[in-house]
């Protein structure tokens, strides 16, 4: 990934080893759905999403409150930049991430594309007032939560 901070236009349409850092962090929607907590089945190994988020994501702005620490605070926090070219399907169908990996474009509602987070609140698509902190849930108490979330 390249380091300078300038941002191209329309960068979103390069291959994602193209981005440059700042590229890389603008290309997030905010959404938070990569904050939710899995489960994956041992034996099919599906993934399921629950409404159970990370106790450090700020469910109002659907930011990390601990970005630059969360991968020590979280050791399974995931590491977009690492999961995206191994095991996609635990990023979100909605994550442009996941997308532009996949050669697909961004949503409508993407604020790269709509030019603000209003089409992305419109269709749900944020993990705002939707969720519950794991604080408040036990972790073998998260098959309760399990949750199918809007896709586009």
């Amino acid at each position: 990934m390249k380091s300078e901070s300038s941002i191209r236009e329309k960068f979103w349409h390069l291959p994602l080893e193209e981005l440059n850092e700042l590229e890389w962090e603008l290309l997030c929607d905010g959404c938070g759905r990569c904050c939710l907590k899995k489960i994956q089945d041992e034996e099919s190994e599906e993934v399921f999403w629950t409404r159970v988020v990370c106790r450090y994501l700020d469910q109002s702005s659907c930011r990390c409150t601990e970005y630059k620490e969360r991968s020590t605070l979280v050791p399974s926090c995931l590491d977009v930049r690492q999961v995206y070219q191994q095991n996609s399907n635990w990023m979100p169908a909605t994550c442009a991430y996941r997308l532009r990996a996949e050669g697909k474009p961004l949503f409508h509602w993407h604020p790269l594309i709509s030019e603000s987070k209003e089409a992305m609140l419109a269709d749900g698509i944020t993990v705002t007032d939707k969720c519950l902190s794991e604080d408040n849930v036990h972790a073998d108490g998260y098959q309760e939560h399990v949750i199918k979330w809007v896709e586009s």
